[in-house]
């Protein structure tokens, strides 16, 4: 993250004596990235975070992949997806690279565990539902529109509220998840031409303090791997922490989208970056002002990329039969654009009210087997007139 936040009791200066009311010190954990020299936080429990009662395999992590055929685009439509289990459990994976994994779910039930991405960060889009993430940092609400940006090492669970349908789309990085460079200053604060700001952003603003005894899970995913840790007292005990490491939510309404007389390219819509992959947000927006201008994005070839756009709402200006939690990956190599009519079709318009999400990665991706069933196998001659 970048900027400072503070949440709890904490004492005056770092690594020195916190003492409980019983005369006891507070246990401090510091959570951080890059070596000690990234962002980090200081958090202070009750008891130390390092007394695992039992630990045990739960599952490994197994993708399998669609056996390679011709390279062509894709269309995956998600919306068909069942829902049930949790935000972790009821995960679909589609798309993967040694870099992301993209994946989709429609949680049913809330989490009974705590869950830890240790190999990266991981954002999840809330497409329809509302609840809770709950986290050693503490609670934060969200909604329908939210990126919650979940960085490594943070303890989580998503409690949805009940009797609202919850529709995520998943992206989990090997690495980190941060706003574009180029959108802030050498203090790490936003500059003016970014698209948002730290107004925008909302950390968790509610701590609650759990001082509990009994068996209490947490799971890791790391190498492949999901571990289990059983935790005699509750892994929530946080009395406060500070620092620029945390949860947080940014709802994709508050992205401010950078318009021209002329079209603007994706880096235009970019909101975050990580290591392979950058992730945009299509808003709704004015189109394009030039007395001839063509509001419908040009024909491209993804030279260096792949890209993969998720449609939330809205009719998406340069696509005929996209509808929500449709999917669609065109791949390096091969050129895409709008299809028959929509190019022409844009001339005059004045604004679009497409809400979508793009993630464009510099390795190719894979189908999984599992994204099959959603495949429209039409897709890739949609293009003829």
């Amino acid at each position: 993250m970048t900027y400072y936040y503070k949440l709890g009791n904490i004492p005056h200066k770092r690594h020195t004596q916190f003492h409980q009311p019983n005369g006891s010190l507070y246990h401090e954990e510091l959570i951080g990235i890059r070596g000690f020299t990234g962002i980090q936080s200081l958090l202070y429990h009750l008891h130390p975070p390092t007394q695992v009662q039992k630990i045990f395999l739960t599952a490994t992590v197994d993708i399998s992949y669609e056996e390679l055929g011709p390279l062509c685009h894709r269309h995956l439509r998600t919306a068909t997806a069942v829902s049930g289990g949790d935000a972790v459990q009821g995960r679909i994976p589609l798309v993967v690279n040694s870099d992301v994994c993209i994946s989709v779910a429609q949680p049913s039930s809330p989490m009974s565990y705590w869950y830890r991405l240790a190999q990266g960060d991981e954002v999840i889009f809330i497409h329809q539902g509302s609840g809770v993430l709950e986290s050693q940092y503490g609670i934060l609400r969200y909604r329908q529109g939210d990126y919650l940006v979940i960085p490594a090492g943070v303890l989580w669970r998503i409690l949805p509220d009940t009797n609202i349908e919850q529709r995520m789309l998943v992206i989990e990085a090997t690495g980190h998840i941060e706003p574009p460079a180029r959108y802030l200053n050498r203090y790490g604060q936003f500059l003016e031409h970014a698209p948002y700001s730290e107004r925008d952003i909302r950390p968790p603003d509610e701590l609650v303090t759990h001082d509990e005894t009994g068996e209490f899970e947490v799971r890791v995913k790391a190498r492949d791997r999901i571990t289990s840790y059983l935790y005699h007292y509750h892994p929530l005990d946080v009395v406060g922490w500070d620092g620029h490491l945390y949860p947080f939510a940014f709802n994709i309404e508050d992205f401010e989208p950078i318009t021209g007389r002329i079209h603007q390219p994706p880096p235009a819509h970019q909101t975050f970056e990580a290591p392979g992959f950058v992730v945009c947000s299509f808003v709704p927006r004015l189109f394009d002002y030039h007395p001839l201008a063509i509001p419908a994005p040009y024909n491209h070839s993804n030279i260096d990329s792949d890209e993969v756009i998720y449609y939330a709402a809205g009719n998406f200006m340069s696509r005929r039969g996209i509808e929500q939690a449709s999917i669609t990956i065109h791949p390096c190599g091969i050129p895409h654009g709008p299809h028959p009519g929509m190019y022409e079709g844009s001339i005059g318009k004045e604004r679009t009210d497409e809400l979508a999400v793009m993630i464009d990665t510099f390795h190719p991706l894979r189908l999984t087997k599992q994204a099959l069933q959603f495949e429209d196998k039409d897709y890739a001659y949609s293009w003829i007139a």
